[in-house]
């Protein structure tokens, strides 16, 4: 058995993460506090790129975030699934480009990324390319800590493969690996 989730398979690519972050640290804290994006709807796509990395330490962390910030726990499940159906109609597009964000690891089409802007403005958008950043690295170094173990173990820990719905499954035009 292969282990399928997402995580980091070279010390570059982490380091890449850990660079992009760097760059844009002053716009971390607003957006992790709550400032440049309500907590919700950032806990909204936090799950949605984690639907589709597949961590399952993310995944409970950010669902117990999400409830705390009042998103029903329909909602939750819903995009732990990968369905953004439900969610608020105005939340609906950033949470699609945030699974073709993650589908992408974290490269969208330039299409994706002006609509983004287009419907959110420059700052909104800045701010939830930085939440995607935020979870991205999260989940990749959960399912890294999970391939390890996984490894070490001979296959006895850690999970092999995502416990969440496929994406592509739901949007096939979505590309990335799986």
């Amino acid at each position: 058995m292969e282990f399928r989730r997402r995580y980091y398979r070279r010390p570059g690519e982490l380091f890449a993460d850990l660079r992009a972050l760097l760059a844009a640290r002053r716009e971390v804290t607003p957006v992790m506090r709550g400032h440049s994006l309500d907590a919700a709807f950032r806990e909204r796509l936090m799950l949605a790129v984690t639907a589709v990395n597949g961590c399952r330490y993310c995944a409970y962390g950010h669902a117990r975030m999400a409830l705390a910030a009042g998103v029903p726990a329909e909602q939750v499940q819903a995009l732990a699934e990968g369905i953004v159906e439900g969610c608020p109609p105005q939340e609906a597009p950033a949470l699609l480009y945030a699974q073709h964000w993650a589908e992408s690891d974290g490269q969208p089409t330039p299409e994706a990324r002006a609509r983004l802007e287009q419907l959110y403005g420059a700052s909104t958008a800045g701010a939830i390319d930085t939440a995607l950043r935020v979870i991205r690295m999260g989940n990749l170094m959960g399912n890294t800590l999970d391939y390890w173990l996984w490894r070490l173990s001979g296959g006895r820990w850690g999970t092999p493969v995502a416990r969440h719905s496929s994406i592509r499954a739901q949007h096939p035009t979505l590309g990335g690996r799986p």
